[in-house]
Formats: C-alpha cells, sequence, structure tokens
C-alpha cells in the first residue's frame, strides 16, 4: 500500500528519483499513464497488469469505456528504475501533467500519483475545504 507525499526535484534530463519509501513497492519496473486530475498514474508492474485486466473486460460498445480504455492505455509507458532509484519522466507525461522543476509524489492505496507541486498544494487545499462535505456523501453510501 502506498501512503503519504513527498516532494523532489526533476533534474535537467527529467529525471526524479522515487520517494525510498515507495521503491519496494514499485519495483525496478514501473507504468507510468496519463492520470485523472492531470496527473500521473504510477503503478508497479503487477498492479498495472490488475488495471488493464479490469479495462479490457469492459464492453468496446460503448463510447465512454472505448475512450477511457485509451486514455489509459494508450497514454502507459513501462519505465526502468535506475539503480539509484530514478526514472526518466517521458516529455509527453511531463506536459500532460504540466510538471515544472518540483514534483509531488503522493501514495493513493494501489498507485502512486506524481503531481506538478504547484498544482497539488492548490488540488490539496480545496479537497481539505470540502473534507466534511466529501465524508458525509461516502457515508450516505456506506462508503465510511
Amino acid at each position: 500500500m502506498f501512503i503519504g507525499e513527498y516532494e523532489h526535484t526533476l533534474d535537467e534530463k527529467k529525471r526524479v528519483s522515487l520517494p525510498k519509501t515507495f521503491r519496494a513497492g514499485l519495483g525496478k519496473r514501473i507504468v507510468v499513464t496519463r492520470g485523472l486530475d492531470n496527473c500521473l498514474f504510477v503503478y508497479p508492474k503487477a498492479g498495472w497488469q490488475k488495471v488493464a485486466g479490469r479495462l479490457g473486460e469492459l464492453s468496446f460498445a460503448q463510447a465512454d469505456t472505448r475512450g477511457f480504455s485509451r486514455f489509459i492505455l494508450s497514454g502507459a509507458s513501462e519505465l526502468e528504475v535506475d539503480q539509484i532509484g530514478r526514472v526518466l519522466i517521458p516529455e509527453h507525461h511531463k506536459q500532460f501533467a504540466g510538471l515544472g522543476k518540483t514534483v509531488v509524489f503522493a501514495g493513493v492505496s494501489d498507485r502512486v500519483e506524481v503531481w506538478d507541486a504547484e498544482r497539488w498544494h492548490g488540488y490539496k487545499a480545496k479537497i481539505e475545504k470540502q473534507a466534511d462535505a466529501l465524508a458525509e456523501k461516502l457515508g450516505e453510501i456506506g462508503a465510511l
């Protein structure tokens, strides 16, 4: 399980060190794809295979499921983590997420999200203001 948030810096070659607490769970080969809210989703290879498998089970007759599958699957890249825990972020991922010099790694249970630090801080402030209302909605549907 991935939890917590960590700030790291992209170097001039678009490499970034994965947080040490996430490295063992992610392994040496990871999958990075476009995520929701303009962040990147990062999965260990085995976790990615589960996600891709679930998407593959969806009906391709529905335009929404085709579109979402295309969004997630075509945006994916398998990346190798180097010996010192760094990964090279492809340019198309960097552009999609609007990554600047500082990024935030956020652990979200089965995946890690990568955010531009400024965007993350704005998003987090908005969600923190809505936390009580979100908890009530989740309570209404029995999720909490």
